[in-house]
């Protein structure tokens, strides 16, 4: 399972970073995608289920900090 870190990017720089991380990954693949509250929480699993990716889950780990993992589908 890979293991994108975007805590502390802001949007919609983290958005971009996830998607060129899972351009290098194998369809398929099962990514965990750690994110801050607020804006990023909100709109990167939004913007990533829009591009085709399967989200199998959003669970916040501590205060502030959540974690998506998604399944990569490709286009």
């Amino acid at each position: 399972m890979q293991v994108i870190d975007l805590r502390g990017v802001s949007c919609p720089t983290n958005f971009v970073k996830a998607k060129l991380a899972l351009e290098e990954l194998d369809n398929g693949t099962v990514a965990r995608i750690l994110l801050d509250d607020g804006e990023p929480v909100k709109n990167v699993p939004r913007s990533l289920k829009a591009d085709g990716h399967r989200l199998i889950g959003l669970k916040q780990v501590e205060e502030g900090h959540y974690v998506l993992e998604l399944e990569k589908i490709d286009e």
